[in-house]
């Protein structure tokens, strides 16, 4: 009887021992698969980082950071569908990153998903009230939203605080666009 507790026990912790060790090297394989996508962002190698961070996903699908670069490298290779779908994991898996969400609705107004773009920068605009890209974007979005009334209002006061912010932040560039489409909204809405 003895025996039997003894030859069960070891079973038990053999099996434990051996998920565990599954487990961590699971984890390990994929950190460096998602380190070995980070070298390929970085140099431009955009096919390959897919690749990895895919790999690195398999091995560790809970990681919110590999989905996200994975995104980023669809982004840069214009698979801006694959990107949406990327980030969207990322934001399921960790709800208040809001790199993540301003990533999707940026993605989101790319794909002309007008709806769904305001959804996502309308989170982030609440949350982080002085980020310009932000309100750029969600004026955007709303000013190319079609269904229902016009949100006039919205569109006006979200890109004139991103102009104003991007002025704060000497980024000319980007304010002088963003001012051009504030013309174009003022004029437009009369």
């Amino acid at each position: 009887m003895n025996k039997n507790r003894f030859s069960i026990l070891t079973a038990t912790s053999l099996f434990f021992l051996l998920g565990v060790t599954s487990n961590i090297w699971s984890q390990e394989k994929a950190a460096d698969w998602f380190i070995q996508g980070n070298t390929f962002s970085r140099e431009g190698r955009f096919e390959d980082a897919v690749t990895a961070y895919k790999k690195s996903i398999k091995n560790n699908p809970n990681a919110t950071v590999a989905h996200f670069n994975l995104a980023l490298a669809y982004k840069n290779l214009n698979r801006k569908e694959e990107a949406a779908i990327s980030f969207e994991k990322a934001v399921e898996l960790e709800p208040d990153n809001l790199d993540a969400r301003y990533s999707l609705g940026n993605i989101y107004n790319h794909l002309e998903r007008w709806e769904e773009a305001i959804g996502q920068l309308n989170i982030v605009v609440h949350r982080r009230q002085n980020d310009a890209e932000a309100h750029g974007n969600l004026g955007w979005a709303y000013y190319n939203f079609k269904k229902g009334p016009p949100f006039k209002y919205l569109v006006l006061i979200n890109l004139r605080k991103a102009v104003r912010l991007f002025q704060s932040k000497n980024q000319s560039a980007a304010a002088n666009a963003t001012n051009k489409i504030l013309e174009e909204a003022i004029i437009k809405f009369d």
